[in-house]
């Protein structure tokens, strides 16, 4: 096993880690810097499967409130409603994911500028959103109309294009659709198990004959790393867009956006 792509493997895990709850698209950037780095995965697996320790974040923060409402399923139709919900807003990734699937990874994956172009305007229409002066009308996340959940699973369907961010997709929606800004990043966590954890299997599944032991060693370094990063940032977040907002996020985007074009110019 090469020590320089394990190297390439940690630096892309921590980024993964560090970007995937953030406005920011993980995908993107793990794209972009993987480019610049040189670092090419089979199949484009990496990108996806190590967002499992971004999942399994997920659950080791709310492991206790996601096991209370599974428990309360049977005799609690506000937690029936809220997983309903959850799954309402899952399937549209589900249809159009599997429809674009090949297009996404042959095509788009592959288009460092689409990536640097995608981070410039979701960074702009953050910026936007988060000046706007709505008005919240849904505080909770588990308590959404479930018309919402629908509409915000259809604007996390815009995140399969790289660069525009999964959990920037649907921050953005719920905000249009009235949800404040600390729930509508709660839910972006929420959506995220159901939505990463189908990619995972998905993609899995398609390369289940690509990927070697060399491989699965790669994944596994991004996987760890992706893992603790994510913690912090599950543990951190909500605090933070409390307080400061969404713009630092917009900004950070348009600066990466804008320097990976210059990246581009200057070596291809």
């Amino acid at each position: 096993m090469d020590l320089v792509v394990l190297i390439k493997a940690l630096i892309l895990g921590l980024i993964e880690g560090l970007t995937e709850f953030l406005p920011v698209s993980s995908t993107g950037h793990l794209l972009l810097v993987g480019h610049f780095l040189g670092f090419t995965s089979t199949g484009r697996t990496f990108e996806v499967l190590i967002q499992l320790g971004a999942i399994l974040a997920i659950l080791t923060v709310y492991g206790e409130r996601l096991a209370r409402i599974a428990l309360a399923l049977p005799t609690d139709p506000n937690a029936r409603r809220f997983a309903i919900g959850v799954l309402i807003a899952f399937l549209p990734a589900v249809v159009i994911g599997m429809l674009a699937h090949d297009f996404i990874k042959t095509v788009l994956f592959e288009t460092p500028a689409v990536v640097c172009t995608t981070l410039i305007i979701g960074g702009v229409i953050l910026l936007l959103v988060d000046h706007m002066h709505l008005k919240p009308r849904h505080t909770d996340a588990t308590r959404y109309p479930l018309g919402t959940y629908l509409a915000i699973g259809f604007f996390q369907c815009l995140a399969m294009i790289p660069g525009t961010s999964r959990s920037g997709a649907t921050i953005v929606g719920a905000l249009l659709l009235g949800a404040d800004k600390r729930s509508a990043a709660e839910f972006s966590f929420f959506l995220a198990l159901p939505t990463m954890a189908g990619a995972f299997a998905y993609d899995l599944y398609k390369n289940r004959d690509l990927i070697t032991f060399d491989d699965a060693a790669v994944i596994g370094v991004g996987f760890v790393a992706s893992f603790v990063v994510a913690v912090l940032v599950v543990r951190t977040l909500l605090d933070f867009v409390s307080r400061h907002g969404y713009a630092p996020f917009a900004w950070w985007r348009i600066v990466v956006g804008t320097l990976g074009f210059l990246g581009l110019w200057l070596v291809g």
